[in-house]
């Protein structure tokens, strides 16, 4: 009896704890793969207050007035009259061929009424006119150290060409009409050190300071009697002797020590001693610098002055037949 009625107050205490709200919402939360989920834990809220019944509070008018600006106008300020600019007239300078001009715009007019640095190239201490139909050296900037004239028409070299030149280092003079050059037009330049005047017409080497290291007479016309006797025994730093496609016909002899390179092909040299470049009395003395002796195109027999070249690092190019 007593186990009935405890099954019925148990049956009884269940059933009011199901009708409780709190267990009611934990259940619904527990179902999460119900398609209303969302709509299960919406709570559904009235906001208590209205806010546009608070208080309202009236914003103060501002009186606005239409003020005129201040001026800020500044009085024109005077501008200064423009004086007028004289133009300057630039005169050409008379200044004797030669001397040494300053060979600038202002400097003297050579070719159709043309300055020298103007017709010309000048480049720091370097003149070019090359191909510009000269019939004449140009006065030259008294810095110059190179010269170069190349085909030219130039006829003739005066001794006034190249007067107070004393810094001059290099004339190029290739592929002229030179025909005579004047004996003191290159021996006063004291720091002379190349002078090329292959391709012209002369018949005579000009007689040429000690400082030379390189000259270039090539195909001209010089024959024996166009060479000074002895004439590069004193230079003795020079390098490279070029006189092919002349009408020489011996070797120029002495030559100085320093000689590196000489060329003399194309001539008329028939023979050769055999002291031209050998000590024949000091057996052990060797000429290292001569290295390159150009007699090809001569009518010389090589072969029959074999002790000529004893004291050569090389054969001289020629014919030894």
């Amino acid at each position: 009896m007593r186990m009935f009625v405890r099954l019925v107050f148990g049956l009884f205490v269940l059933k009011a704890a199901v009708a409780s709200p709190r267990f009611s919402r934990q259940a619904n939360l527990d179902i999460y793969d119900d398609p209303n989920y969302d709509d299960l834990n919406a709570v559904e809220t009235e906001d208590p207050y209205d806010y546009e019944d608070g208080l309202t509070i009236d914003e103060p008018e501002i009186e606005t007035e239409t003020t005129t600006p201040p001026d800020y106008t500044f009085p024109e300020e005077e501008k200064p009259e423009e004086e007028e600019e004289e133009e300057l007239v630039l005169k050409p300078q008379a200044i004797p061929q030669g001397s040494g001009g300053s060979g600038v715009l202002m400097g003297p007019e050579t070719h159709k009424g043309m300055p020298t640095c103007l017709l010309c190239t000048c480049l720091g201490t370097s003149v070019y006119c090359d191909d510009l139909r000269l019939e004449n050296v140009p006065p030259l900037p008294k810095e110059t150290t190179h010269f170069y004239a190349r085909y030219n028409k130039i006829t003739k070299i005066n001794k006034s060409d190249f007067a107070s030149m004393n810094k001059l280092k290099r004339v190029d003079l290739t592929a002229n009409e030179i025909t005579s050059i004047d004996g003191q037009a290159f021996i006063g330049l004291p720091d002379l050190e190349e002078l090329i005047v292959r391709q012209n017409h002369l018949t005579q080497l000009p007689a040429l300071p000690e400082t030379m290291t390189l000259i270039d007479a090539s195909h001209n016309s010089i024959s024996w009697k166009g060479i000074h006797k002895e004439a590069f025994k004193d230079m003795t730093g020079l390098l490279y002797l070029y006189l092919s496609d002349n009408n020489i016909d011996y070797i120029p002899v002495p030559l100085p020590h320093s000689l590196r390179s000489l060329h003399l092909q194309r001539n008329n040299i028939q023979m050769m001693n055999e002291d031209t470049f050998c000590n024949l009395n000091d057996f052990n003395y060797i000429r290292n610098a001569l290295e390159d002796i150009r007699l090809d195109g001569n009518p010389i027999n090589l072969s029959k002055t074999p002790q000529a070249y004893v004291c050569l690092p090389r054969i001289p190019i020629g014919n030894l037949i």
